[in-house]
């Protein structure tokens, strides 16, 4: 009996493993309109300015006599949307001392350009849903890059060009869809020929209509008067887009004398001739994204494309982001069935189903694709991994880094009344203009919500949006109100460390043993010193034989003379504590775990140091100050910090100093004083 058991239930399990297969499929999602950014009030290709509180109505609703239903934006909409796509399963990553390491990791499936520049891989819904416009191959963007080695990104041609070959951002795999298609039998222009009719509503062609098209059809084409149609293979003059004037479901073409479905459209040019008995030409419905996505180029760019850090994210205070992590299965372990999560760590999420925490959520098994969704909360860094058995999959690379820029990036430039605190006022509900009411979702009234973190400064200083040192509209970690968060340039900075056992382990069998976690490679954005001093993104050979961007994002700090740079420090490591030390630049440090450093009065707590602490889960927002604010009077930060200087930033714990055994490495990058800093704020910037 106990081996009829084992056979039916061996039986069972083999008879379900194809249908569970057949359940999966890849899809993407990035919407250009929503209940809460209409497309026809915002466009959410753009992030508009923060001119005041978003303001909504409550419609009637269609059976009703009343006002009623959900509140909706009725005009100053603020915020966009904004979309990524990333993929679960491994891939290789080089340490400072030439040792490759596998990862279970995330990878990019949007943004590839963006983060292979050392940029966050968010993007708008216009470049999100842009197909790619020539076919990827695997290893992309390092392939089309032409990268050689990891010191050697951008070599496809001779002479090596000094930027990238790949360009695009868009998802991969989008396969638009074709709603609606019908084979054409008959195309003519103009006047019909004898034997040949339309019925009403369509026209009977004249002389008086040279550029009227009656096209004839097998089957009713279902688009809609005024709609776009899509004409392919019928011939030069034929073929193209259009809108179609009429639709009639009585049709006869001359060359056959049947009653058939026709439609007609105008076209840009006359003197066609008459195209009569085709097989093969088709009318269609244009092209649509509805999420459908080829899983081949899935496939070829996703497997063993891992990033360590995982790819950044980065979006604005009001935006609504579109999370789609797609599960690829892991090549080195085709042995474990791994599900993957995505878990915004400390971020205050409002539905648990997006929370990535499988007790609580959804777990995306091997070919399948899940859509999480967010609408941003307050500004200031935080990070995300994955939370299968965390302990392991953080140790093995599944971590990275994203942070929510504040309204107050968005002030228009201005004086006087314009200032931050009166911004913040209109953001908080206080001081509105006549007829604007307040927004709820953005209010910081500390007697009522302790833990907000946009409370009103105890004094108004003044300080208005200007620009920056690098000739752009001033740029904030918080919304401060007095401007004491600004900066010029930002750099993301995710500290994390590696133990090269339990990553072999991990790559040969299971299971691994937790308690001897001991981390040997201290990294900086996947990187230890000196490649945290390497521009351009770090490639590494993987088993597909194919060149990836492993390690994407770089270390270097530029600074130009006299300003400020905003460092997103996070912990990410499962055993160490982590020490940074700034010997020289002054930190200023402004926020703890997304939360700016004030109390309920309005003081604000920050304070100045030369080194930081951060536990495992825990971020510090920290500003490296070269300006006279720095140093404390008029004049000293052109004698302390000149232009062409290099000061360290590094960790006072020396065996963090190390990459495994050999010395000299480790939790160390460089600071940059600059002339001027030129190509951005942020990675991939350059220092004149």
């Amino acid at each position: 009996m106990r081996k009829l058991y084992h056979l039916l239930f061996t039986v069972l399990v083999f008879s379900l493993a194809p249908a569970i297969a057949s359940a999966q499929s890849f899809r993407v999602q990035c919407p250009n309109s929503t209940i809460t950014h209409p497309s026809n009030l915002n466009n959410n290709d753009a992030e508009p300015p923060y001119n005041g509180p978003t303001q909504f109505s409550t419609p009637v609703p269609a059976n009703a006599s009343t006002t009623g239903g959900y509140v909706v934006p009725a005009s100053n909409v603020n915020g966009a949307i904004k979309c990524q796509q990333i993929s679960g399963g491994d891939g290789y990553m080089t340490e400072a001392d030439g040792t490759q390491t596998f990862m279970f990791s995330f990878g990019p499936l949007s943004g590839l350009a963006d983060i292979a520049a050392g940029h966050p891989g968010t993007q708008f819904p216009g470049a999100f849903n842009t197909p790619s416009p020539v076919t990827l191959v695997r290893g992309d963007p390092a392939t089309t890059d032409g990268a050689t080695s990891g010191a050697s990104p951008w070599s496809v041609t001779n002479p090596p060009t000094s930027s990238p070959l790949f360009s695009w951002n868009g998802a991969v795999g989008l396969a638009p869809e074709v709603v609606d298609t019908v084979n054409i039998s008959d195309a003519y222009e103009g006047s019909l020929p004898a034997g040949g009719s339309v019925a009403s509503p369509c026209l009977t062609p004249t002389s008086a209509t040279p550029n009227l098209v009656t096209i004839y059809t097998y089957t009713p084409i279902n688009i809609p008067v005024g709609s776009q149609v899509t004409i392919f293979g019928v011939g030069a003059g034929f073929d193209g887009t259009f809108p179609i004037s009429c639709v009639s479901n009585l049709g006869v073409p001359a060359s056959t004398g049947f009653t058939q479905f026709a439609f007609q459209y105008t076209a840009s040019v006359t003197g066609l001739a008459a195209q009569t008995a085709l097989t093969g030409p088709t009318a269609s419905s244009p092209f649509v994204s509805d999420g459908h996505v080829d899983p081949r180029p899935i496939m070829d760019i996703g497997v063993m494309n891992g990033n360590i850090p995982a790819p950044l994210m980065a979006f604005d205070e009001d935006d609504e982001f579109f999370l789609t992590l797609t599960n690829v299965g892991m090549i080195m372990r085709p042995d474990l069935f791994e599900q993957h999560t995505v878990h915004f760590h400390g971020y205050p999420n409002a539905s648990s189903f997006y929370d990535g925490v499988p007790d609580a959520s959804v777990a995306i098994n091997i070919g399948g694709s899940f859509t999480y969704y967010y609408l941003a909360p307050d500004a200031g860094t935080y990070f995300w991994h994955c939370h299968i058995t965390p302990p392991e999959h953080l140790q093995m690379g599944m971590v990275g880094q994203l942070y929510v820029r504040p309204r107050q990036d968005r002030v228009p430039v201005g004086t006087g009344a314009n200032s931050l605190y009166t911004f913040l006022g209109y953001q908080n509900g206080t001081g509105l203009p006549t007829g604007v009411t307040t927004d709820p979702r953005t209010v910081c009234n500390p007697a009522a919500d302790i833990l907000c973190s946009a409370t009103m400064p105890a004094v108004n200083t003044g300080a208005v949006q200007a620009l920056d040192k690098l000739g752009n509209p001033q740029r904030y970690v918080y919304n401060d109100g007095d401007g004491s968060t600004a900066y010029d340039v930002t750099y993301p900075l995710q500290m994390h460390g590696f133990d090269p056992n339990f990553h072999f382990v991990g790559m040969t069998f299971n299971p691994e043993m937790f308690a001897d976690m001991k981390d040997k490679y201290f990294l900086l954005n996947g990187r230890s010193y000196p490649d945290t001093v390497a521009p351009g993104p770090q490639a590494t050979a993987s088993s597909d034989a194919q060149l990836h961007y492993s390690q994407p994002l770089p270390a270097i700090i530029n600074i130009p003379v006299g300003g400020k740079a905003s460092l997103r420090l996070v912990n990410l490591s499962v055993t160490e504590y982590h020490t940074i030390a700034s010997l020289g630049v002054p930190m200023k440090v402004a926020g703890w775990n997304a939360k700016l450093l004030r109390d309920q009065a309005g003081i604000n707590t920050e304070y100045y140091t030369n080194s930081i602490t951060l536990g495992g889960g825990e971020s510090l927002d920290v500003i490296l100050d070269a300006s006279d604010a720095g140093c404390g009077s008029t004049g000293c930060a052109a004698g302390l910090y000149p232009a062409n200087s290099v000061f360290y930033l590094f960790t006072p714990q020396l065996d963090h100093l190390s990459n495994d055994a050999e010395n000299f490495g480790g939790l160390m990058t460089e600071v940059h004083i600059c002339n001027s800093v030129s190509g951005g704020n942020t990675f991939g910037n350059t220092c004149n």
